[in-house]
């Protein structure tokens, strides 16, 4: 009985050993998953204000979509 409790006593404490060992790496990568996220959210918001950025410029220079029928056409000579 008490060879069988010293085993289950060395189990017991290789156990814990290793669940402590999975803790502090679970830690780690949960402190780099974080510092990741943090990198891709600056990432995103300098590529959104970029678009936007760009989509201001493109549309305060971009020609009307609606032509001005009044204009004569480009192109012809004038008869």
């Amino acid at each position: 009985m008490e060879r069988l409790n010293s085993k289950l006593y060395l189990q017991n404490c290789y156990i814990m050993k290793e669940n402590e060992r999975l803790r502090k790496k679970a830690a780690l990568l949960n402190q780099e998953n974080q510092a990741l996220l943090s990198e891709l959210k600056q990432r995103l918001g300098k590529a959104q204000a970029q678009q936007a950025h760009t989509a201001a410029t493109n549309s305060a220079t971009r020609s009307p979509a609606i032509p001005d029928l009044n204009s004569p056409p480009s192109g012809i000579d004038k008869l």
